[in-house]
């Protein structure tokens, strides 16, 4: 039980900090898509993959003191900053979790805006349709975001990107 929440704070620490929960879902989501070895289970919302598991262990690790939850107001809404404590980095140094090159694709991502990151999770999640369909979903589904032909371009361009790093290592 605790490997997986071991794996979610590995992901933490090498991100050195992950502003915002959407942000954490889908750096996580996409990292299992690049075949990283998540075990949450994520089915399509309103942001594009979520995980409940996901959001129940991050909740257990906060109450663990583990992870440190910093809840921030920012305008009309909350965000939420995760950081992990000492006794987490104990925990993780005596849990021997060791994920190679994750860091390098986390950092990436970490320095991604949430709205892009939703963009590339949810061309991850529909990743068995041929590239037209999937603009067609993402127009469809995600037409509040507004999002351009160009952005899409852009995801599949940063997937490639992400899956170079992820299988060079």
């Amino acid at each position: 039980m605790l490997k997986d929440h071991a794996k979610v704070m590995q992901a933490i620490a090498a991100s050195g900090e992950v502003i915002g929960r959407k942000k954490l879902q889908k750096m996580i989501y996409i990292s299992k898509k690049l075949s990283f070895p998540f075990g949450e289970k994520f089915q399509f919302h309103f942001y594009g993959p979520y995980s409940e598991e996901l959001t129940v262990q991050v909740e257990e690790l906060c109450n663990m003191r583990f992870l440190e939850e910093v809840k921030e107001k920012k305008g009309g809404y909350y965000q939420y900053r995760y950081t992990v404590t000492d006794n987490g980095k104990e925990f993780l140094s005596e849990s021997h979790v060791d994920i190679p090159h994750l860091q390098e694709c986390l950092t990436d991502m970490n320095n991604q805006n949430a709205r892009f990151l939703e963009l590339v999770s949810t061309v991850l999640y529909f990743d068995n349709l041929p590239k037209e369909e999937v603009q067609e979903k993402i127009f469809t589904l995600k037409s509040k975001q507004r999002y351009t032909t160009e952005e899409v371009d852009s995801a599949y361009e940063y997937i490639a990107m992400l899956k170079g790093k992820a299988e060079l290592q």
